[in-house]
C-alpha cells in the first residue's frame, strides 16, 4: 500500500514510500480537539478510531463470530462499556437471516447500545459507502494531518477506500471490531490496558467481556435454526415495499433519461463499424501518469466517496447536486461522465509526474492538473496516451470501471512491469494492450522520465507473447512482451475489446 503525506511543506522533508506514513518525528505526538454534537469536547491523536463497522462481507455469513460479537456487547454494556459518541458504526449484515437470529437470540439491544444499529443489507462501508463524518471530525484531522483509522470486518482495506479521513484502515472480526470501539484507538494492548471502567472504578479489560466458545455454541445452537433461512428466502423474489411499487416500463430498448446522474448511456460503442477495424500502432503517445509498485484498481477506479474538489464533484455540482447528494463513485458506476472523471481519482495515489494526489502533468503547457483534465486536453490535440507503472499493476478486487476508466481516458496501452492476472484480462477486454518490460528492466532502469513522447508499432499479424520495441523520441528504445496470452486475448483485441465482440457476434 503506497502512502504519503498531504501536507507540501511535509513532502519537502519526508520521502513518500511503500512504508509508513510521511509523518516527521515531531509530528508522531499530533493531537487535535473538536466540539462535536453532544456539546462536548474531545481529542483525537494518531491511532484514534473514527469508524468502526460490522460489515456485509466475509464474516456476517458466520454466526458464530456475529452472535460472539452480540455475547461481547451484551457483556460491555452490564460492565458499564460505552463507544465514543463520534465514533461512525454500523452494523450491515450480508442477509436478513442475520437480523432474524441476532433478534431472537436477544443480542440486538445490546449493540444497539452500543451503536451498532442495523442499517442495510449488502456492501456498504468497505466498499466505500460509510457516509461523511461530521465537518468538526474531519477538520480536526486536516488540521493536524492526523493518521485515524477505521475497523471493519470486511475484506478490503485499500488507500482512501473507507474514508478519505481515515489513513489507516484495519480488518478484524465482529467481536474485535466492537473491542477497537469500545477502546477508540488501535493503539492499545489489550492484555494490559483496559477498555474503559465500571461505575465503581474498577478496570474492564477485554478478557473480563471476552464469550467462550461454549456460551458461543449454546446460543447459535438455540437460535440458528433452518426455519429461519427458509421463511426469508422463501420472500426473496418478492423484494421490499420500496421495490414492489418500482413502475416499471414496457418494451425492450432501455429507455435512456438524459437528465440522469445515475445512469447514462455509454460511448463504448460510439463509431463502431460492423467489420473489424484494422489494427492501429500507437504513434507520438504522452504518459498519463508514471507509477510505482502495487497499484490497485482502488488506485484505478476508487469506489469511495466523492471528493468534493474532484472533477466528478465539479461535473455534478454543474448539474444542480450538492455535496451531501454527491454519493459514491460505487452508486454512480453507470454513469460513464462520473466514473471517467474519477479514473486515478483516489487520493491516495502517487504519480511520479505530479505527486502527490489524484494529479499529473500536462507535458507541453508544462500544467498541473487533475488527471481527467490533462487526458481531456490530451484528446482535444488528438495524442494517444500510455500508462508506465511498476509491479503488481492493478491488484485487489476485480473492478471494471479500472479498465474502462483508462479507456475513456484515452490510453491505448499499458507498460508494466508486472500484472495482476484478472486486471490484465480487462484491460485486453477493452481494447487496452498490456505490455511487460522484459530483461529486468523498469522505467528507472532505462531512465524515463515520462515526459517522453513513445511509438509503439503494433502489427497487423499481432501474436501472443510478442515482443516489440518501445521507440523513445530521446532516441532510447526498449523491448516490451506483448500480455495477450491467448487466442481469445487476440479475438478481443482485433474487435476493440469485449463488449464490441459481443455486438459483432450477435450481428
Amino acid at each position: 500500500m503506497t502512502t504519503t503525506s498531504e501536507s507540501p511543506s511535509l513532502m519537502n522533508t519526508v520521502p513518500v514510500g511503500f512504508k509508513g506514513y510521511g509523518l516527521s518525528p515531531g509530528q508522531l505526538t499530533s493531537s487535535g480537539s473538536f466540539s462535536y454534537s453532544d456539546g462536548n469536547t474531545y481529542s483525537i491523536t494518531h491511532g484514534s478510531v473514527i469508524i468502526a463497522a460490522i460489515t456485509s462481507c466475509t464474516n456476517t455469513s458466520n454466526p458464530s463470530v456475529m452472535l460472539g460479537a452480540g455475547l461481547l456487547a451484551k457483556k460491555a454494556v452490564e460492565n458499564g462499556l460505552s463507544v465514543l459518541p463520534y465514533i461512525k458504526t454500523s452494523l450491515s449484515p450480508g442477509s436478513g437471516v442475520v437480523t432474524y437470529y441476532l433478534k431472537e437470540s436477544g443480542v440486538v439491544p445490546y449493540l444497539e447500545k452500543l451503536g451498532f444499529n442495523i442499517v442495510g443489507y449488502g456492501c456498504m462501508t468497505c466498499i466505500g459507502n460509510s457516509g461523511p463524518i461530521d465537518d468538526n471530525i474531519a477538520n480536526t484531522i486536516e488540521k493536524n494531518e492526523l493518521v485515524c483509522c477505521g475497523v471493519l470486518s470486511g475484506n478490503r482495506n485499500f488507500e482512501g477506500r473507507i474514508h478519505p479521513n481515515t489513513r489507516a484502515n484495519y480488518l478484524a472480526s465482529p467481536l474485535l471490531v466492537i473491542a477497537y470501539a469500545l477502546a477508540g484507538t488501535v493503539d492499545i494492548d489489550f492484555e494490559k490496558q483496559p477498555l474503559g471502567s465500571r461505575a465503581d472504578g474498577s478496570p474492564v479489560f477485554l478478557r473480563d467481556i471476552w464469550p467462550t466458545r461454549a456460551e458461543i455454541q449454546e446460543i447459535e445452537n438455540k437460535y440458528v435454526i433452518p426455519g429461519m433461512f427458509k421463511e426469508v428466502y422463501e420472500k426473496i423474489e418478492q423484494g421490499s415495499s420500496s421495490w414492489q411499487t418500482l413502475q416499471v416500463p414496457q418494451g425492450k430498448l432501455y429507455n435512456w433519461d438524459e437528465s440522469s446522474t445515475y445512469i447514462k448511456r455509454p460511448p463504448f460503442f460510439d463509431g463502431m463499424t460492423r467489420e473489424l477495424p484494422s489494427i492501429k500502432s500507437i504513434s507520438g503517445a504522452r504518459c498519463l501518469l508514471l507509477l510505482g509498485d502495487s497499484v490497485t484498481t482502488d488506485h484505478i477506479s476508487p469506489a469511495g466517496s466523492i471528493a468534493r474538489n474532484s472533477p466528478a464533484a465539479r461535473y455534478l455540482a454543474e448539474r444542480g447536486l450538492t455535496p451531501r447528494e454527491f454519493n459514491s463513485y460505487g452508486s454512480r458506476r453507470g454513469n460513464d461522465a462520473v466514473m471517467s472523471r474519477g479514473t486515478f481519482a483516489n487520493i491516495r495515489l502517487v504519480n511520479k509526474l505530479a505527486s502527490p494526489g489524484p494529479r499529473t502533468l500536462h507535458v507541453p503547457s508544462g500544467d498541473v492538473m487533475d488527471v481527467f483534465d490533462a487526458a481531456q486536453r490530451y484528446a482535444d490535440e488528438k495524442v494517444p496516451l500510455i500508462a508506465i507503472v511498476g509491479k503488481d499493476y492493478g491488484s485487489g478486487s476485480s473492478r471494471d470501471w479500472a479498465a474502462k476508466g483508462p479507456y475513456l481516458l484515452g490510453i491505448r496501452a499499458v507498460i508494466a512491469e508486472s500484472f495482476e492476472r484478472i486486471h490484465r484480462s480487462n484491460l485486453v477486454g477493452m481494447g487496452i494492450v498490456p505490455l511487460e518490460f522484459i530483461n529486468g528492466e523498469n522505467a528507472e532502469s532505462l531512465g524515463l522520465t515520462g515526459t517522453e513522447r513513445y511509438d509503439i508499432h503494433v502489427p497487423q499479424d499481432v501474436k501472443t507473447g510478442q515482443t516489440l520495441t518501445v521507440e523513445v523520441d530521446s532516441g532510447k528504445s526498449f523491448q516490451v512482451k506483448v500480455r495477450f496470452d491467448t487466442e481469445v486475448d487476440l479475438t478481443y483485441f482485433r474487435n476493440g475489446g469485449i463488449l464490441n465482440y459481443m455486438i459483432r457476434k450477435m450481428l
